[in-house]
């Protein structure tokens, strides 16, 4: 098995060895991979495929980060095609930007990596659903 070296805060670090403790993983590596299967596998999902979807999309972000914020309004400007709604609000001491899409799979997944290789963004958190299956329940 390959080694591969990453740089992390020492508050992350914390974080994994705490969870690998908590949920009897070997160690830090084994939760390392499978967070990276995870990450790989997110958006790799055959239902998904469906075209259109909306997509609610989550950014957390310290208040005080101008840059993050002037990062992910650049990123908005981008996606604009694809955004049907967008909302800013505060939470305690973070910024939160809510966005609403409506496009394929691979332009949601695109934004979405996007907002999380922004640097100081704390979270990125999604949902996808197909805008065929609305409904469909209902005509069962």
């Amino acid at each position: 098995m390959s080694v591969v070296s990453v740089s992390m805060p020492t508050g992350l670090i914390e974080r994994l060895d705490t969870h690998a403790a908590n949920h009897e993983y070997t160690g830090r590596s084994e939760v390392i991979r499978e967070s990276a299967r995870a990450f790989l596998t997110e958006f790799d999902n055959d239902t998904l495929a469906a075209e259109p979807l909306a997509g609610v999309v989550t950014v957390f972000y310290d208040f005080d980060t101008h840059p993050v914020e002037r990062q992910v309004t650049e990123l908005r400007h981008e996606y604009d095609a694809h955004i049907a709604s967008n909302d800013h609000s505060h939470v305690a001491d973070y910024c939160v930007d809510l966005f609403v899409l409506e496009s394929d799979l691979e332009v949601i997944a695109a934004f979405v990596g996007k907002l999380r290789a922004i640097g100081d963004v704390e979270t990125v958190d999604y949902s996808l659903v197909p805008l065929d299956s609305i409904g469909q329940l209902q005509n069962d």
